[in-house]
C-alpha cells in the first residue's frame, strides 16, 4: 500500500506560478513512476506530467514549456512547478503513483484545487 499527501494548490492570477507537492509513504520501494493528473469540471481526468524513478519525464502538450515535474527519490516526493498559468489550467490536480505488484497498481492522492483567475 502507498499513501499520498498533496499540498500546494490555491488561487493564482493568470501568468502566476504555483508549486504542488506530493509525499508518498508506505511501500515506497515498489514505486515505478509518479505523476500528476487533473480534472476540470465536466471533463475527464487527464495526464499532466509523469516522471519515472530514473528521471524520465512525459508532459501533456498543453503544459510543455510551462510546467516542470521533479522528484526526490529519497523522500518519495514529487513536485509540479507550474509557471505562466492560464485559466484553462483550473482543475483539481491529483497525484498518481504507479507501483509494482502482481500488476501495476495505481494510487491516487485526495486532490488539490488549482484556480487561475483574475
Amino acid at each position: 500500500q502507498v499513501q499520498l499527501v498533496e499540498s500546494g494548490g490555491g488561487l493564482v492570477q493568470p501568468g502566476g506560478s504555483l508549486r504542488l507537492s506530493c509525499a508518498a509513504s508506505g511501500s515506497i520501494s515498489s514505486i515505478a513512476a509518479m505523476g500528476w493528473y487533473r480534472q476540470a469540471p465536466g471533463k475527464q481526468r487527464e495526464l499532466v506530467a509523469t516522471i519515472t524513478s530514473g528521471g524520465s519525464t512525459n508532459y501533456a502538450d498543453s503544459v510543455k514549456g510551462r510546467f516542470t515535474i521533479s522528484r526526490e527519490n529519497a523522500k518519495a516526493t514529487v513536485y509540479l512547478q507550474m509557471n505562466s498559468l492560464k485559466p484553462d489550467d483550473t482543475a483539481v490536480y491529483y497525484c498518481n503513483v504507479k507501483a509494482f505488484g502482481i500488476a501495476i497498481i495505481n494510487y491516487w492522492g485526495q486532490g488539490t484545487q488549482v484556480t487561475v483567475s483574475s
